[in-house]
């Protein structure tokens, strides 16, 4: 796929996660409650996934990198476990360069926490669930 194919796919799962979202609005939901496992996001859609949620916790990864092979399934059992008080996403930073420079992103894997909109951590190096979930779960 090229980028232009990519984009546009990118497009259509926003729109698709919005309608999804109202509907689990109007049904008394909130929109963290649909999300039970990381989002892939891109450079196009970052910046409103992450306003969008009020707790978010991006995994930056390599499909080349090893210890971001590791972390990958901490960050999959996670978001089920946190599903509807933290959003996950997972951001391929070869793919993505725009969002991993804006970030500073020069470590993988690196873990961004955003609380409202705003980066409010930066967990850098893989670790086992015990030594990350609590730097996760204090932004709760």
């Amino acid at each position: 796929m090229d980028n232009e194919e990519d984009e546009e796919l990118e497009r259509i799962k926003l729109k698709k996660l919005r309608e999804l979202l109202k509907a689990s609005e109007k049904r008394g939901q909130t929109k963290e409650q649909i999300l039970n496992k990381p989002v892939k996001l891109t450079d196009n859609g970052f910046n409103e996934f992450i306003k969008s949620h009020s707790l978010v916790v991006v995994d930056c990864w390599a499909p080349w990198c090893g210890p971001c092979l590791y972390v990958a399934p901490v960050i999959e059992e996670l978001a089920r476990d946190y599903a509807g008080k933290i959003s996950f996403g997972k951001l391929n930073v070869d793919e993505n360069p725009k969002v991993a420079m804006q970030y500073g992103i020069m470590s993988i894997p690196t873990l961004l926490v955003f609380k409202n909109g705003k980066l409010v951590d930066r967990i850098i190096g893989a670790m086992p669930r015990q030594l990350l979930e609590p730097r996760i779960t204090r932004h709760l």
